[in-house]
């Protein structure tokens, strides 16, 4: 488990840039560093979070009334007409920002060994991330509940499209995504990022509240934690480095202060 200590002398009162320089020697220093991610990495690639006042999904619908196994079970129509729209209709456009791009070059050159994610979006793997961690699953694909045949998701989409609402399976049984619903077992992707995060001497978390159990419980595994997230989390009294920035401008400041000791190789 994390070993509990209070924030080093030298982070206290640091100012932006002072932050980021810390932030980077870190990185340079660490054995193994691993990012959580959550849905504030997103937002500036068009996805809305779960939570802001005024653009939060979960100000549109209530989740658990529509974004449950019990909903999915219960009206399946209800379910993908007012739940899964909110998700597809904004992931099939929406592509990597500068901070998913960042943390795909810190993998490359070994400052990360990879990174552990609550978003669905897939948007990691599109800037390049190799090793990544879905610990609430992902909308590349679907499953029968009744035969659990596996159905990708444009297929599911193109059912759809076609009015077939519910999607449902040759045998009959309707097809729900490969997401981690409300009520839902966490999937083995969870299991084996805390095993990654026990590895761990630093954890880099962005764009996550850190309020969603049990993903909010894995910074409590590793030594030392550095956040960034525009708002407060809910791990901020024990984290030892705090930037209050978007994550794009945070790993591209960091980004450009790792690069000077590269250019100096």
């Amino acid at each position: 488990m994390r070993k509990v200590f209070e924030v080093t002398q030298t982070v206290k009162g640091l100012g932006y840039h002072e932050k980021i320089a810390q932030l980077a020697d870190w990185l340079r220093k660490a054995k193994r560093a691993m990012a959580l991610t959550g849905a504030g990495i997103s937002t500036e690639s068009g996805i809305p979070d779960f939570r802001s006042p005024g653009t939060g999904l979960w100000e549109k619908v209530d989740p658990m009334a529509v974004l449950s196994v019990q909903a999915l079970r219960r009206d399946p129509r209800r379910f993908y007409r007012e739940g899964f729209s909110l998700f597809i209709s904004t992931l099939e456009s929406a592509q990597p920002n500068p901070a998913h791009q960042v943390l795909a070059w810190l993998e490359e050159k070994g400052f990360l060994a990879g990174v552990i994610t609550q978003n669905v979006d897939g948007l990691h793997q599109k800037a390049g991330s190799r090793l990544v961690f879905e610990v609430h699953g992902h909308m590349r694909s679907g499953h029968c509940l009744q035969c659990r045949h596996h159905y990708d998701m444009q297929t599911i989409v193109d059912f759809l499209q076609k009015g077939e609402v519910p999607p449902l399976c040759t045998c009959g049984g309707v097809i729900r995504p490969d997401v981690t619903l409300f009520g839902d077992p966490m999937p083995p992707d969870f299991w084996r990022a805390t095993q990654e995060a026990e590895k761990c001497d630093l954890l880099l978390v962005m764009g996550s509240s850190l309020v969603v159990a049990p993903a909010n419980t894995i910074p409590e595994l590793v030594e030392r934690v550095a956040i960034i997230n525009l708002g407060g989390t809910g791990y901020d009294y024990r984290a030892d480095l705090i930037i209050n920035e978007k994550a794009s401008k945070a790993l591209l400041d960091l980004k450009a202060e790792l690069e000077k000791d590269l250019r100096r190789e």
